[in-house]
């Protein structure tokens, strides 16, 4: 199983897209594997002839062998049969009537090639069968498997659902019924993983936040100064992008790492932007930011934003970041703080701009536009001042944009 992000702690064979004993070549697409932020098609980084050995809904562990690549057809074909379970199953009791709560997380649950040979009286299904009957609410203890010695399968759920409801009565889990019926959703290998990531940084991480009021009229009129120029035209996030990876250049601190008791500092400023998909959060990389102009930052953003919500995203392009903008001014949210993305030092949380009477340059009160913005850090390596001159350096830049031209 190969690593395909750098989050990614294991992976689900959704298709093979070569036959046992098909001849392949260097670079030849041979998987398409499920990560823990997008499906992916693997290429191959070798040349023979295939043998699968894990099937397709198999979860299996980063470094985990899922195929031979062998010297000739005959012998790939004759031992492309699934594959039993590593040790046998035990004798399997009565199935006992399954309790919501006591299904664990996905995250938690054993490898796919693993379930069939699990303790007595577990239900043998994949972990894809197992989320759609959770997203179903179909009991998998009613269903019988189609799959090798008994296994339940993706279609086995699909049949089951037809003749079920899509909910379960709130009484049949609390006695109460006050809530109405209740769906349970299980969480996708996306959900759990940044569920996992963000407990992790909130119980490890001692962040604080700083925050800073931004003249956003400046930044704002350049926009419209660029309408008939510049294609395509940049959004305010691309402009605090550009702000924040020129800032990241004298504030070294800050795109860095705390890792394993040390600082690492990086000479590239790579800036995440959080883009909100389908049911989850996935934070792809605009690579050297600093250096791209304003243009290149827009046509990039728009570019990845698309591809997160098609889930056609590469896993190289969510790999690298050293820094993260989360931006919801444009939903309406005033002031907001967010969770430092792991192992980066920092993230910068954008509000909207809106109306504010403010005092000008000549004492009198004058509207301006007007953007918060709260840097989360990590105090390990990002102390008060640091957080506070970077702030200063973003929005001196964002009131004078003059050199985000440039």
């Amino acid at each position: 199983m190969p690593r395909l992000s750098d989050s990614m702690e294991e992976g689900t064979i959704i298709k093979w897209l070569k036959a046992p004993g098909d001849e392949v070549h260097v670079g030849d697409p041979l998987a398409d594997i499920e990560t823990d932020k997008a499906t992916v098609t693997y290429e191959a980084d070798a040349g023979g002839f295939l043998q699968p050995l894990a099937a397709e809904g198999d979860t299996l562990q980063i470094g985990a062998t899922i195929a031979r690549l062998l010297e000739n057809a005959e012998s790939a074909k004759a031992d492309a049969a699934p594959l039993p379970p590593p040790t046998p199953a035990p004798p399997a009791e009565p199935a006992q009537p399954a309790d919501a709560a006591s299904e664990p997380a996905p995250a938690q649950r054993p490898l796919a090639v693993a379930a069939s040979s699990g303790p007595a009286g577990r239900v043998k299904a994949s972990p894809v069968a197992r989320r759609i009957a959770a997203e179903m609410a179909v009991e998998l203890s009613t269903i019988t498997g189609s799959g090798p010695d008994g296994r339940i399968v993706k279609a086995d759920v699909l049949a089951a659902s037809t003749s079920r409801p899509a909910t379960t009565p709130a009484s049949a889990l609390d006695g109460s019924g006050a809530k109405g019926e209740v769906t349970v959703i299980e969480l996708t290998r996306t959900q759990a993983l940044i569920s996992r990531r963000m407990a992790s940084a909130k119980a490890t991480i001692p962040e604080f936040q700083v925050t800073v009021e931004v003249d956003a009229d400046p930044a704002l009129d350049l926009r419209e100064q660029l309408r008939n120029t510049a294609s395509p035209l940049p959004s305010v996030n691309d402009l605090i992008v550009k702000a924040c990876a020129l800032a990241l250049r004298s504030h070294p601190n800050v795109n860095a790492a705390y890792v394993d008791g040390h600082f690492e500092r990086y000479s590239r400023i790579n800036v995440g932007v959080a883009v909100a998909a389908e049911g989850t959060l996935v934070v792809p990389t605009i690579f050297d930011a600093d250096r791209k102009t304003l243009v290149e930052i827009a046509a990039q953003t728009r570019l990845l934003a698309g591809q997160v919500r098609e889930g056609t995203v590469a896993p190289a392009d969510l790999s690298g970041g050293t820094f993260t903008v989360s931006n919801l001014g444009m939903l309406g949210v005033a002031r907001f703080t967010a969770v430092i993305n792991p192992p980066q030092a920092a993230i910068l949380a954008v509000g909207a701009a809106r109306p504010r009477p403010v005092v000008g340059d000549d004492g009198t009160i004058v509207v301006r536009r007007v953007m918060e913005m709260t840097l989360s850090a990590d105090h390990r390596i990002v102390y008060g001042a640091d957080a506070a001159q970077f702030l200063q350096s973003v929005r001196k830049r964002l009131e004078r944009p003059a050199v985000l031209l440039l």
